[in-house]
């Protein structure tokens, strides 16, 4: 017999999804029920707030902060 598991669905686009696909797959798949389309996914509940902090790390490391170029002689 099937279980039933709470979920949340998330709505971001392909970029997004794609790193969240990738931080699912480096932690076996503990993330992500199941994977609907390009732009949709349903993550297990009780994960879903460990994996809005491992994405917003992994979007600041993939964001470089702009230089200062006020050259102050």
């Amino acid at each position: 017999m099937p279980k039933a598991q709470d979920g949340i669905l998330i709505e971001c686009d392909e970029s997004i999804k794609a790193i969240i696909l990738k931080i699912d797959r480096e932690n076996s798949n503990r993330f992500i029920i199941e994977d609907i389309d390009d732009t949709h996914a349903l993550v297990k509940k009780e994960r879903h707030e460990e994996l809005k902090d491992l994405l917003k790390a992994q979007l600041a490391d993939s964001i470089r902060e702009p230089e200062d170029s006020s050259d102050s002689d």
